[in-house]
């Protein structure tokens, strides 16, 4: 197996919409085979994904609806990098108008793709604490519903049909590991 990448021959823009744009990359690999691959755009500047604790070591998700799946989805807050933001300013924002709260400690815990085989989108799990009351109006088309779900227990939330997003469980997975390993440093 080789660590060199492949050459990118060309790259054209197949279709574009107001959300996403899929462009065909043509490439050589290294034993000279040349094939085309289709790839979903991320945005360019990426995404956040907040792992907010409160007081009580709960974790405020959010309910709104997945027109994925036709449904209502319970997920952390994410969204959108906007340009010249960083992720905690953008994990800041998104907090405010999705859960009403702001937070006085932030964390970037690391990043995660998802289908990294054909999408380019990279989002920033930031580990938001100390959370105060701070709203900002949204962008949803209808109010979020803000539900505290307790660290504690996680492995039931894993089993519930309405949380299965792969990011959220995955963020929520590597938060509590940080937090183990802070809380034993510290002992």
């Amino acid at each position: 197996m080789t660590d060199k990448k492949p050459t990118i021959l060309s790259s054209t823009l197949i279709a574009q919409t107001r959300l996403f744009a899929v462009e065909e990359v043509h490439l050589r690999f290294s034993n000279g085979v040349e094939t085309r691959y289709e790839r979903l755009l991320g945005s360019p500047h990426g995404a956040v994904l907040l792992v907010a604790l409160n007081e009580n070591d709960e974790v405020l998700l959010v309910r709104e609806y997945a027109v994925g799946l036709h449904r209502y989805e319970l997920g952390l807050p994410k969204g959108g990098i906007e340009a010249g933001e960083t992720p905690e300013e953008a994990g800041l924002r998104e907090l405010r108008e999705e859960t009403g709260f702001a937070a006085r400690r932030l964390h970037v815990l690391g990043e995660l793709t998802l289908a990294p085989g054909y999408s380019s989108q990279r989002t920033h799990v930031v580990l938001a604490r100390e959370l105060y009351p701070a709203p900002l109006p949204g962008d949803e088309p209808e109010p979020l519903e803000v539900q505290p779900w307790p660290m504690a227990r996680l492995a039931e939330l894993i089993a519930m049909p309405e949380c299965s997003e792969a990011r959220t469980l995955a963020a929520m997975f590597i938060a509590r590991e940080f937090i183990i390993e802070e809380s034993n440093a510290t002992l």
